[in-house]
């Protein structure tokens, strides 16, 4: 493991001239000023790439993201986290949809997104659109279940009384 120290840095202008009183009145202005900063605050990515976290407001793939699932005939709104997976958003799905995470592909910007795929990652931003559809193969094979378990009808004899 790798401890990392962070250093901390000053940032303003400053005259380190001669300023009448031997240049000691602008160091302790920048000590000031330098005093005040804080330590730099270190985030893992899940790529593996360590890097510098943002301090100014909400950063890409921070917080609750809203995300507009359509199908065929209607639209869910899911909320879920921008740091999620796509297989984490084909769960919530099943419990909208009735369909199984197994039998749903995802699209978003015209590409089948794969379950280990990060939202964010892939540029999935709030209120964003994602398309959802159900396997064609799955589909076709519960057909197929469908249809083997209905009986032929069979010819039935008419009883007159």
């Amino acid at each position: 493991m790798i401890k990392l120290k962070s250093k901390r840095f000053c940032r303003g202008s400053f005259k380190f001239g001669s300023g009448g009183n031997g240049g000691s009145g602008n160091a302790k202005v920048a000590e000031k000023v330098c005093g005040n900063t804080s330590e730099i605050k270190w985030e893992l990515r899940p790529g593996g790439m360590l890097v510098q976290k943002r301090e100014t407001g909400a950063s890409v793939g921070e917080g609750v993201i809203t995300v507009r699932v359509s199908t065929v005939s209607q639209w869910h709104d899911i909320s879920i986290e921008a740091t999620s997976t796509f297989g984490e958003l084909k769960m919530i799905l099943s419990l909208v949809t009735s369909l199984e995470p197994r039998e749903q592909r995802l699209l978003f910007k015209g590409k089948e997104r794969e379950d280990d795929e990060y939202l964010h990652m892939v540029g999935v931003r709030d209120k964003d659109k994602v398309l959802l559809l159900e396997d064609p193969a799955i589909k076709e094979m519960k057909l197929h279940r469908l249809a083997g378990s209905q009986q032929i009808g069979t010819a039935y004899r008419t009883i007159s009384v």
